[in-house]
């Protein structure tokens, strides 16, 4: 399935239905009063969120969505029927914003929440309202209320335990599919990524939540690569587990871009745990792969870990690692 983030969309919650003027007509009863009931309530428009969502791309082909209208009211003081409210799904991570697409409305953190975004409009008042002493057949009534209508944008930050970040080709996929059951697409070139995936990985009776960001490039919180994009789905990860490819000639440099496009996004994210993980060691002679690492540790000064996807040992190393950073 393809996935979407962000989707522009006009809600409109139902109309209420129009009062009747209506009089009681019944066998000896020469003047029966008024009798004209209520309309009933426009539908509203309520979203719900779904653990089990994991795109907006329903969005995409529907832009328009409608709640049902009120019923009119009628004869023998009957108020009509309300409309049905129109529920729309979305995923756990959804933020709802204005169509400035700046102004947040409401963000949606749990399973399950629900928010009530358009009000259906209230229904219109039958003549029986409007009877008095000095007016006894009233025929006035009112039409029902329109309901709340307007452009939103929705946007999906999705929430993960560990974001998976690094260049474009460390291996980021390749490792989720190991830790998780999760299938993303793997292949030995740049930008096999395309969307962010998501995986669970399970041990010692405790399971995170892992998500592949695509890779980062330079310029990447100026859009390039499609990077700003994946940035904010980075924002609602707890910790950054930052993969970097052994086999690369300038480990330091590599690291400090990933690290610049971060602070560039968003100060917040280099505020993050992180774990620093060298991928690929497999490929790599063991006598040069430590010089490098020593190398890399002098100047940046901190821990690292070094795993081969290939190695059980290595996979539940970091299992342990990622279990105990990701709270």
């Amino acid at each position: 399935m393809k996935f979407l983030d962000q989707a522009k969309i006009f809600i409109k919650a139902g109309r209420g239905g129009a009062g009747s003027a209506s009089f009681r007509r019944e066998k000896f009863i020469e003047f029966g009063g008024p009798d004209g009931g209520n309309g009933g309530a426009g539908g509203s428009i309520i979203f719900v969120s779904e653990r089990n969502l994991n795109t907006l791309i329903d969005f995409r082909y529907t832009q328009h969505f409608k709640a049902e209208n009120g019923f009119a009211g009628s004869k023998r003081n009957k108020t009509g029927a309300s409309g049905k409210d129109l529920i729309l799904k979305i995923p756990v991570g959804t933020q709802i914003f204005e169509e400035d697409n700046n102004t947040l409305i409401y963000d949606f953190t749990k399973n399950k929440e629900k928010y009530l975004i358009a009000s259906g409009g209230k229904g219109g008042l039958g003549n029986v309202n409007f009877k008095s002493s000095t007016n006894r057949a009233p025929r006035k009534k009112t039409d029902g209320k329109f309901g709340e209508e307007f452009w939103i944008w929705l946007q999906l930050k999705m929430i993960a335990d560990i974001g998976i970040i690094g260049l474009p080709n460390a291996g980021k996929s390749s490792l989720l599919a190991t830790l998780t059951r999760a299938k993303p697409k793997i292949a030995n070139y740049p930008f096999t990524t395309l969307n962010p995936n998501l995986g669970v990985s399970y041990y010692d009776n405790k399971e995170i939540i892992l998500a592949d960001i695509p890779g980062l490039v330079k310029g990447a919180h100026e859009g390039v690569g499609l990077g700003d994009k994946f940035l904010r789905h980075i924002e609602r990860c707890k910790t950054l587990l930052h993969l970097i490819d052994l086999n690369e000639d300038n480990l330091i440099n590599n690291y400090k871009n990933i690290k610049k496009e971060l602070s560039a996004y968003d100060k917040k994210l280099n505020k993050k745990k992180e774990i620093i993980c060298f991928s690929k060691s497999d490929l790599i002679d063991k006598n040069k792969a430590r010089e490098k690492i020593y190398k890399f540790k002098k100047v940046i000064k901190k821990e690292c870990e070094v795993i081969s996807i290939f190695q059980k040992k290595d996979i539940i190393k970091l299992k342990k690692v990622l279990i105990k950073n990701a709270n």
